[in-house]
């Protein structure tokens, strides 16, 4: 035991004494967990608007009301543009997308309001870099389009002398029964009198279209009703899962390097066992790991408001299994490798992959169904995923036992294979 306890000491005194890689072990989760951190973060309710281009070539009522929704609209940020200057925009990245209202527009999608022949057809000018923008723009557009146009229908003189003529070709129409004659001449009186008495307009005279029926009240659900999502949290759980991975792969190849020096044959001379060697290697890089997890979360409370919204024992619990992975992982990496060049190579991408379906980098949900489902065997996943529940989803203890589990259980597998596969012999 006075071994094991000297071997870690001296493994916690070299890693402490290096000044230099211990401030780049701290300070680079901090400014990258910092700064990806603000782009997730819900800044009270600041929008960034998406910045479209509106060609309009018709200049009637019904485009003109359509042009004024949305430019009113809390999501867009609409720019009055010509058809070459809005397609020039769109090439270059200026605006995500354009939208071209042809020419005689209003008049024929007020026809089309009844009738699929003679729609008019409204061009989408799309940059394909920014899909997620243009289904936004998509739905929007069809908002705003349906308002417009239904309220020049049941609403506007072009409506109102879309009635009548509809009213006339019902009557002259042979095929149409004499009950459905009737009954449609007596909608389109009926609607094109209400027109006449301005019943279906807004307060201020204006056409009043087809709204949605209910009004949208957003919540989000967080720990509790007053706190608002931190995606700081977030964020400097992935950026500290990621740096501290990297602190294990160092610690593997320092043990590499430690082969090829004297101080190896001094320890393989002492007496000193060949499972405490091990042991001491993976008990200092743990605990390595859970200093530098802590250092960085303690620095995301004070500089960044990230809290432990939920159980501080289970926030623990879940550091404590991520630092034994590290720890194992850093000691399998020693065990397989064979020089340090190579290994460190190797390493830094198997890492890489593992950060990228772990949610490190962006959140997990953004994946498709299927790689949320298949990232589930990436032990980052779980570490990042136990690390939120813990801060800011506010969940209790309970909701850190399988995540450190399985933590545990990599960790456990790795240490045990490494043991078997160590190459103690000097190399």
């Amino acid at each position: 035991m006075n071994a094991l306890i000297a071997l870690v000491r001296h493994d916690l005194k070299t890693f402490l004494g290096n000044r230099r890689a211990l401030l780049m072990s701290l300070a680079a989760p901090i400014v990258l967990g910092g700064f990806m951190g603000y782009f997730f973060t819900d800044r009270g309710g600041e929008t960034s608007k998406i910045p479209i281009a509106l060609v309009d070539q018709d200049d009637s009522p019904v485009s003109r009301k359509l042009a004024a929704g949305l430019a009113g609209d809390t999501y867009l940020e609409v720019r009055p543009a010509a058809l070459d200057e809005a397609r020039t925009a769109v090439r270059k990245g200026k605006v995500s997308a354009a939208v071209v209202l042809p020419p005689k527009f209003g008049e024929a999608a007020t026809r089309g309001f009844f009738r699929d022949q003679g729609r008019p057809e409204v061009t989408l000018l799309l940059d394909p870099s920014k899909g997620a923008e243009a289904g936004l723009v998509r739905g929007l557009l069809s908002h705003h389009a349906m308002e417009s146009v239904s309220g020049e229908v049941f609403g506007g003189s072009q409506g109102l002398k879309l009635l009548q003529e509809n009213a006339e070709a019902v009557e002259k129409d042979p095929t149409v029964a004499p009950e459905l004659r009737q009954a449609l001449k007596n909608i389109y009186r009926d609607v094109a009198q209400l027109n006449e008495q301005g019943a279906l307009t807004d307060g201020k005279g204006q056409p009043r279209g087809l709204s949605l029926p209910y009004a949208l009240k957003e919540e989000t659900v967080t720990a509790r009703t007053d706190i608002r999502y931190n995606g700081y949290a977030h964020s400097f759980a992935g950026m500290g899962v990621q740096f501290i991975l990297f602190m294990g792969i160092e610690a593997g190849v320092g043990l590499l390097l430690l082969r090829k020096g004297s101080l190896w044959r001094r320890l393989r001379a002492a007496p000193v066992g060949r499972q405490v060697f091990l042991a001491a290697r993976m008990i200092s890089a743990a605990l390595s790991a859970a200093l530098l997890l802590l250092a960085i979360f303690l620095v995301a409370w004070l500089g960044f408001g990230v809290k432990v919204l939920g159980s501080f024992p289970g926030f623990l619990l879940v550091t404590a299994g991520f630092a034994l992975f590290t720890g194992a992982f850093g000691l399998l990496i020693a065990s397989l490798g064979r020089t340090p060049e190579t290994t460190r190579g190797l390493t830094i991408m198997v890492t890489l992959v593992m950060l990228m379906l772990g949610g490190a980098w962006v959140p997990a949900f953004i994946f498709p169904a299927w790689l949320q489902k298949a990232s589930l065997v990436m032990p980052t996943r779980w570490a990042i995923d136990g690390l939120d529940a813990m801060t800011w989803r506010g969940q209790g203890f309970e909701a850190a036992l399988l995540p450190a589990g399985i933590l545990a259980a990599f960790a456990l597998a790795m240490g045990l294979l490494a043991w078997a596969r160590f190459p103690f012999d000097e190399a």
